[in-house]
């Protein structure tokens, strides 16, 4: 009879935690006035480092566990910081038009997380879709991730080709010298969030 019994409460048990339903994923958003992301595009000759705005965001976790996440990033509030006047005029329209980002038909970009891999310590490996010029393409990346703080930050390789900007490319155009400007350009994310948002 406790056999019985037994046998009836371990399967009523295992009954209640199957019919359980999954913890609901938290939605935070995406503070913009005080996020920002920071790039750096490299030359042969040198470098060039500016700022792009974060227009809106939402992070989802899973307790401590980032699973999903969108960030919609305004292309034409893009920034030259290391060169001010009339250089640094020329060069943020020229990073405007279609050699580079055509801001004009693409005023936004956007990232959308579709896992993340915990490596403890608040620290995660990324894979997300990241969409520029109307083209998506896979990447991954290592973030740091507090929750708790509402914080997120994440360093980003990008390789410009992959979006069809191929201006003085060394891959295209080989015989360009000293003119060519490298094709992977530098992303620091930093994202503040909460629920309160």
């Amino acid at each position: 009879m406790k056999l019985v019994l037994s046998f009836i409460l371990t399967t009523l048990i295992s009954l209640a935690s199957i019919a359980a339903p999954a913890p609901k994923p938290i939605s935070f958003k995406v503070d913009p006035s005080s996020s920002k992301v920071e790039w750096v595009a490299y030359k042969l000759t040198g470098q060039h480092t500016g700022t792009v705005n974060v227009k809106t965001g939402t992070l989802e976790f899973n307790g401590e566990k980032l699973v999903a996440g969108k960030l919609e990033i305004d292309m034409t509030a893009l920034a030259v910081t290391d060169i001010q006047g009339e250089w640094g005029t020329k060069l943020l329209n020229h990073l405007k038009n279609d050699d580079f980002f055509s801001v004009d038909k693409f005023p936004s970009a956007g990232l959308t997380v579709k896992k993340s891999e915990n490596k403890g310590a608040g620290k995660y490996l990324v894979t997300a879709d990241l969409t520029i010029k109307g083209i998506v393409k896979e990447i991954t990346f290592d973030a740091l991730i507090n929750p708790s703080a509402g914080t997120a930050t994440a360093d980003l390789k990008v390789d410009r080709t992959w979006f069809d900007i191929k201006y003085r490319s060394g891959k295209f155009f080989p015989e360009i010298g000293d003119k060519m400007i490298k094709d992977e350009f530098d992303l620091k994310v930093s994202l503040s969030f909460g629920k309160g948002l």
